[in-house]
């Protein structure tokens, strides 16, 4: 027994500490990194699966991402058959790219097998065909015809997002029959939250949530329990558009059908979730002229992606300017006009802004339409009338007390309520016209309203001062 105890001894001291995996900011800890990298350079498979092998996938992918190349490619190797394949779904964009043209087929294969089907497509998605085809035969075929039939629709549609592996029962069968087909069937999803009652055309009838299912007695004819779907979406319906009807409905799960109207598939929240994700990370960068950027991105990617909105920028500046050269004479005979003339600008783009984000997000969420659209413009332009009022007498008060002119702080009042009543116009009108014209209203807005708030302000204000000083 002295013996075991001083053989386990041995063994503990023999095994490294492992540091914790997040830092109290919820990154992934330095030390940790390190010590993975140390792993690696030495080729300590014993230690690296100790510190990664028991890792969530998201986790692991999360690890991954701040290794460099030869190190993920290293990592993979050296954990073999440990390594988590469903880490790859998890990756962003740029490094599953990278990973995904460096691996061997087997290892795709493994991956595409053991993930849903909406992951699998998103894996193979940006590879070329040969290669599709290549790690595709190395698939069961069931799951190859799912996943071809996920790359088959398009990228933002449900049919893309769905997974098609569900529980379907005829409407003919009672309570004891559906748990005994699901206690006794093998080919079902691991978790599931409701049960999909079809006709014989397999069309939806109706859902029975799983906890009912359990609490019902046996004798009770499955119809007698269900449930009518609050939505049944078509594989052709835009996945944001869904994800709206999701948040709308508190929706867990949802059925999705064919063209003829037959349930080929299933949407649960967890993918939904991820897509909500990404359209309001969307709509923030695109504010911000920004879009479709990963931290992993390289330096020219990312350079070509914002020269294009830099630029488009510049020129509108470029007009502000043009309009201030209008009224060099009135500001060289009053200096304070260029003291002041950009406060007026900036109070103008900030305003117009706060309208702008009201409004698209009013758009996103499908929360303004016509029925309501006029009411909210005449909300927005009370809004900001009252502001421009508000800010007129602050901002004249103020230029009196600074400049001691009447005259200037009556000209800045003036400029201030009208630029406001123009952003807060520009802030609703600009991304309800832009979405019609079919363009992004997150992506475009702020560039308009802002070159908007600046030409009307500079104009405004200077206008004003040039014709009440008579130098126009």
């Amino acid at each position: 027994m002295a013996q075991t105890r001083n053989d386990d001894t041995a063994i503990l001291e023999r095994t490294p500490a492992v540091p914790p995996l997040r830092d109290d900011d919820g990154a992934i800890a330095p030390e940790f990194l390190r010590a993975v990298e140390q792993a690696l350079r030495n080729d300590e498979v014993d230690t690296l699966k100790l510190l990664v092998g028991e890792l969530h996938e998201a986790d692991l992918a999360d690890v991954i991402e701040l290794l460099d190349h030869d190190d993920r490619l290293r990592l993979i190797r050296l954990l073999g058959r440990q390594f988590d394949v469903e880490a790859l779904s998890e990756l962003d964009e740029p490094v599953r790219d990278e990973l995904i043209d460096a691996l061997p087929a087997h290892i795709i294969a493994r991956a595409v097998r053991k993930l849903e089907t909406d992951d699998a497509a998103w894996l193979l998605e940006e590879l070329p065909e040969q290669e599709k085809r290549e790690i595709l035969a190395r698939v069961p075929t069931a799951d190859r015809i799912a996943v071809e039939r996920a790359l088959h629709y398009d990228e933002d549609s449900a049919g893309r997002h769905m997974q098609s592996v569900f529980v379907a029962v005829p409407e003919y069968w009672n309570v004891g029959k559906v748990i005994d087909y699901l206690r006794t069937e093998d080919d079902l999803p691991d978790e599931f939250f409701e049960i999909y009652v079809v006709d014989p055309r397999f069309h939806v009838r109706g859902t029975v949530r799983t906890a009912r299912l359990l609490r019902t007695p046996r004798e009770k004819p499955i119809t007698d329990i269900m449930e009518q779907p609050p939505a049944v979406f078509n594989v052709h319906d835009d996945i944001e558009n869904v994800a709206r009807q999701f948040e709308h409905y508190n929706l867990v799960s949802a059925p999705v059908v064919d063209d003829s109207g037959r349930l080929v598939g299933s949407l649960y929240i967890d993918d939904i979730v991820d897509v909500l994700e990404e359209e309001a990370a969307e709509d923030m960068l695109g504010m911000h002229g920004v879009r479709e950027e990963e931290i992993h991105d390289s330096v020219l990617d990312i350079t070509r992606a914002r020269f294009v909105w830099l630029f488009i920028n510049l020129g509108t500046a470029v007009l502000a300017s043009w309009v201030i050269s209008w009224f060099d004479a009135t500001i060289q005979q009053m200096v304070a006009l260029a003291i002041l003339m950009p406060i007026v600008a900036s109070m103008g783009g900030n305003a117009g802004t706060q309208t702008m984000a009201v409004t698209v997000r009013a758009l996103a969420t499908n929360e303004m339409g016509r029925a309501n659209f006029w009411r909210v413009v005449w909300r927005e332009t009370a809004v900001g009338l009252l502001n421009g009022l508000l800010f007129a007498i602050i901002m004249g008060l103020f230029t009196w007390w600074w400049f001691g002119s009447d005259q200037l702080a009556l000209i800045i009042a003036v400029a201030m309520v009208v630029n406001l009543l123009c952003a807060a116009l520009a802030g609703i009108l600009i991304p309800i016209a832009l979405e019609k014209a079919g363009a992004d209203p997150a992506l475009a807005s702020t560039i308009f309203v802002t070159t908007v708030t600046d030409v009307v302000g500079f104009f405004a204000f200077l206008g004003l001062a040039a014709w009440w000083l008579g130098t126009g």
